[in-house]
Order: C-alpha cells, then structure tokens, then sequence
C-alpha cells in the first residue's frame, strides 16, 4: 500500500503542500524551504525520506549531517532531524515509524551514533518540538527512543509602547565614564566581532553575522561594545533570514558580567529598532532560567513557544 524513497527533484511542491496541511502552527513558502533545506550546504537528498499512497505524498522525514563544519567542528557522532510530518489520515498507520527507521538509518551507515530533534544549526526551522502545538509528535517521539534533554523557549515582546529606562541611561553614561564604548558596527569592527562571537558563544553566531551582512544586513543593524580596545559584547536583529523583527543574536563576555552591560545593549537595540518603526521584536531560543531568560522578561518580553530539544542514542 505504502511506498518509500528519498527526494528526487520535483518533489519539493508536494512537499511544501503537505507541511502546510499538517504543520499548521508553522507555515512554510517554497522559497523558504529551499533556503532553509535545498541550498543548505549540508543538504543530502538520500536524508530526506518520503511515504506515497501511489503517486500521492503523505509523510515525510528529514535527516541531516554535517558535510561543511561548523567553526571546525563536523560533529561526526551527531545528526540530526529538523522536521517530520504525515497526512492526518494517514497517522497511526506506521507510516512516520517507517520513515524514521530510513532515516535512523540513513545516518547510522554514516557512522552517526546519536540524533536530535530538532536542535540543528544554521538552518533549524525551530529548536524542539513544540508539545503543546504538537503533542502527538511529542508523544511519537518519545515511544521512538527521543528523550528531552531541555526546553527552550520562543519570546516576544510589542515595541509600540516601549520607551527607554532613565536608570539604564544613566547606567550607559557611568559605564561609558569608565571606559566602555557603544556603537554600531563599522568595517574594522568586522573580524573582531566574528572572532569574538565563534570564541565566546558559538560558531553558529560567528556565522550569522558573517551569512547576514554578506546577504546585506545594514552594518546599522549590529551593535558594539568595546572596553579598552576589546569587543566584549555585541548584539544584532533582522540577521536570520532578512526578517528584521527577529533579535539575536546577543551576548556579552563572561568576564564582563555583572555590569549592566546586557541592559544596556538590549535597550539600545529595542530603541533602534523601534526608531526604525519595527513594532515587534522577537526570537526562537532562550532558556527560560538563564540570566538571558531574566534579563528579556524584566525587558517585557513574555514567553510564546516552548519547545524540547530531544535526543536519541541510535544503536
């Protein structure tokens, strides 16, 4: 009844049409999907498993490795499986189980030793599973094998109302009395910052703000902290695929905390974003608890989403 193969060229239009009829809480466009799945230099057409009724698509998984490396790293025990979906009549009939056996598969002849859902980089579509928009996928993938490893969340916050903090003004001034400098970025500020973002966060980072001014992010849009010389944070918006409400990234450096300067940087995005007539600023990934959770909650940010970042050891 059921038949399974891998993508072949021409696919992608059934594909689209199917995630948009059974992911309903994430739409997707063509072009997207390209960008995110297609033109992913990582993209293995054998990882992304479909199920047929005859000629009619009605699941399908991705799976995919590392084929470039992020920062150095080609995580060469680790793959992973961004998104899964089948026809609702279609559900409960082992289809998704089949296709996640090819895929399981699929990365085990590659000398993968364990998967994740869905906690891919650059190209995630989201960081987990969302169990409240999807709670029989949550429930698929924990008598698949998944368990959670943590829950991040999605946050959001309305700029139309917001207005800057006096005392975070204030605190700017004392900072900057002491030595501290902020500012948008400027082409000699370029290979710092990336240096700065692969050695103190993560490549992931690094490769944000070098993939979003490549694909012309205003230089406007990246801000700055140096001290004595030294970039020590910095944070951006409208680098993730030119969507110019999505925040982030943002860090400041571990030795430098404890200062304020978090605040700072954040009120300083928010306001020029706001300059700018954006009436949302948002992102995907945070831990609730973090000092970063904290600090965008005490900004107005509430929480929209959250997901599980799940895993699975393949034997």
């Amino acid at each position: 009844m059921f038949t399974f193969r891998h993508y072949q060229s021409g696919d992608e239009k059934a594909i689209v049409e199917l995630w948009n009829k059974t992911l309903k809480e994430d739409p997707i466009t063509p072009k997207r999907f390209s960008h995110l799945v297609l033109l992913d230099a990582n993209f293995d057409p054998v990882g992304l498993r479909l199920a047929f009724v005859k000629e009619k698509l009605i699941g399908v998984v991705y799976a995919v490795r590392r084929l470039v490396p992020l920062g150095v790293n080609l995580e060469t025990d680790n793959g992973w499986i961004p998104f899964f979906f089948v026809a609702e009549d279609y559900q409960k009939q082992d289809v998704a189980s089949k296709l996640f056996h090819d895929a399981e598969f699929f990365l085990q002849e590659l000398g993968r030793t364990s998967v994740f859902f869905a906690s891919y980089a650059p190209n995630y579509i989201l960081p987990g599973l969302d169990e409240e928009a999807y709670p029989s996928g949550y429930q698929f993938l924990l008598k698949q094998g998944f368990q959670k490893l943590y829950s991040p969340v999605a946050m959001d916050r309305s700029l139309i109302k917001w207005k800057p903090h006096k005392e975070i003004e204030q605190l700017k001034a004392l900072r900057e009395s002491e030595g501290f400098s902020f500012k948008q970025l400027e082409n000699q500020d370029i290979y710092e910052i990336i240096l700065f973002a692969n050695q103190q966060f993560n490549p992931d980072w690094g490769r944000a703000i070098r993939e979003g001014l490549l694909q012309g992010l205003p230089m406007g849009q990246v801000l700055v902290i140096r001290f004595k010389g030294e970039v020590v944070g910095f944070c951006m918006y409208g680098g993730y695929e030119g969507i110019a409400e999505r925040f982030g990234p943002f860090g400041v450096a571990e030795t430098m905390q404890g200062k304020g300067l978090g605040k700072i940087l954040l009120q300083d995005c928010l306001q020029q974003m706001r300059s700018e007539g954006l009436h949302h600023a948002w992102f995907l990934w945070t831990s609730e608890k973090s000092a970063a959770g904290h600090l965008y909650l005490k900004a107005g940010f509430s929480v929209t989403r959250r997901f599980h970042v799940m895993k699975k050891e393949l034997t």
